[in-house]
């Protein structure tokens, strides 16, 4: 007598549940774009599946910096009012496979997203990704405040002065108040990214000092990206500078605060890489 066959089941796919990172500060100028390109590009070189989200309406710039400016077919209003599809509207990054590029809309305004059309596509790309990162635009008129709507997780980036410090204290307020995750009783996970730091200034007292910074807005520090020409050279050849200058200092400091993102424990230690970049600078006015 013939066993019967066990029976075969399907296994549980678990479905992907991706986090919502909101790169934000309020002030304009600060290193949000650069930032979101950096973070996106770090994550996604660890191994993680990332979509970087442009939020700014109208004055779209981080296709720019991922060097996809040519490739901006669709964008994220299209999507938005059905004009198409998610999956035609998103750039895949020539250079890391688990990279993608949800750009703004040039030609439209801010008026033209939609609460409900922003949580339909936070919502896809929750299912297809594990970091969902958003660049907010300066200000907090209807742009920010749907870039940080439905944020898990808000890297406040600041650099070391007063007005920078002043509108990030207001951003942190209200992401403790206007997100979905603070109306229903939670809090979004937050954490400072100090840009554009320079120890030697910091100690002759013409910026202000980590700890100071700390002080004010007293949320976690993500890490210290230091001034450093070397983000503004790989912007400016459509590069976030973890993949443009991958030896920098400021890449360093991107990739080590893309491991705390992900629960890591590293120190954060201030780094430069002024002497290179002066020799840099000194052998191309030899040539």
């Amino acid at each position: 007598m013939k066993k019967p066959r066990p029976k075969h089941t399907k296994a549980k796919t678990k479905a992907r549940q991706g986090r919502v990172l909101v790169v934000t500060s309020g002030k304009g100028g600060v290193g949000k774009t650069t930032s979101t390109a950096a973070l996106g590009a770090a994550l996604a070189q660890s191994g993680q599946k990332v979509v970087v989200v442009d939020f700014d309406v109208g004055l779209r710039n981080l296709d720019l910096v991922m060097g996809a400016e040519r490739r901006v077919v669709f964008d994220l209003i299209n999507v938005i009012k059905g004009e198409a599809k998610l999956s035609q509207a998103l750039i895949r990054d020539k250079r890391l496979d688990t990279l993608a590029l949800l750009p703004a809309s040039q030609s439209r305004d801010k008026d033209s997203l939609t609460e409900d059309g922003v949580a339909r596509i936070i919502a896809e790309l929750r299912a297809q990704f594990d970091w969902v990162v958003c660049d907010s635009p300066a200000g907090i008129e209807k742009g920010a405040m749907l870039a940080m709507r439905h944020a898990d997780v808000a890297v406040v980036v600041v650099n070391p002065e007063v007005s920078s410090i002043r509108d990030a204290d207001r951003i942190i307020g209200m992401l403790d108040a206007r997100t979905a995750k603070a109306e229903s009783g939670q809090c979004v996970d937050k954490h400072l990214l100090l840009t554009r730091y320079d120890p030697v200034r910091a100690r002759r007292g013409e910026i202000m000092k980590v700890e100071d910074v700390l002080e004010i807005l007293s949320i976690p520090l993500l890490g210290i990206i230091p001034e450093s020409g070397e983000v503004l050279l790989s912007s400016n050849v459509g590069a976030p500078v973890t993949l443009g200058s991958p030896g920098s200092a400021p890449a360093q400091a991107y990739l080590d605060a893309a491991r705390r993102l992900k629960g890591e424990d590293t120190g954060i230690v201030i780094t430069t890489d002024k002497p290179r970049l002066l020799h840099r600078l000194f052998t191309r006015r030899a040539a």
